[in-house]
């Protein structure tokens, strides 16, 4: 049942808000991200930067749908992916208006996708509601324990995945930092989304 303190919020014009703020947070944190890339040498001070940014992001666009929809059942944890998803539409807009117009991306961005503008966008959809949906998962998991269901308490295992990923990785020469640090945070997401969908069983 829906607790009556702490309702799943789903309702359609609370979604759009909701997610209209988590995509103002994902374009800020890119565009944060392209200044210090742009700005900084390449080097160690631009790597621990760029990875403070990525992780940050990944914190508010995974626990804010959550916390937007209180997510407590499985209403609330599809609220919260609804919230991702319309964030990952807003942040294309300021993409298509802010971002492309002034090329901020380096030509190899777009030669990943053989020249195309738009490979990324369908990604950025997917990767932007199954973070929101996962977020929700593990926010109604923790709420169901009685746990603390605070963002900062929420992001502790998934920072400390991202933080071993970029050190794992980024030392060990596979990846730069900041992406190491985004796989990092997103597999130990999952495992624990994971976690609580094998304990509803």
């Amino acid at each position: 049942m829906t607790s009556v303190t702490t309702p799943d919020r789903s309702e359609f014009r609370h979604v759009l808000f909701s997610g209209t703020i988590v995509g103002a947070v994902t374009g800020v944190s890119v565009i944060l991200y392209l200044v210090i890339a742009r700005l900084l040498p390449a080097g160690i001070v631009a790597s621990i930067l760029e990875t403070i940014i990525v992780l940050g992001a990944a914190v508010l666009v995974t626990f804010l749908p959550g916390f937007f929809a209180t997510s407590r059942t499985v209403q609330g944890v599809a609220g919260a992916a609804a919230i991702g998803l319309w964030g990952t539409i807003v942040f294309m807009a300021v993409d298509v208006v802010l971002l492309r117009p002034f090329k901020a991306y380096p030509w190899t961005w777009d030669a990943v996708g053989g020249g195309s503008t738009w490979w990324y966008l369908p990604i950025w959809w997917m990767l932007g509601t199954l973070l929101a949906w996962m977020g929700g998962i593990v926010t109604a998991g923790r709420a169901a324990r009685g746990g603390n269901t605070a963002i900062a308490s929420l992001a502790i295992a998934p920072l400390g995945g991202g933080l071993g990923g970029a050190l794992g990785l980024g030392l060990g020469g596979v990846a730069a930092a900041p992406v190491g640090a985004g796989v990092g945070f997103v597999v130990t997401l999952v495992i624990f989304a994971v976690i609580v969908i094998s304990r509803k069983r």
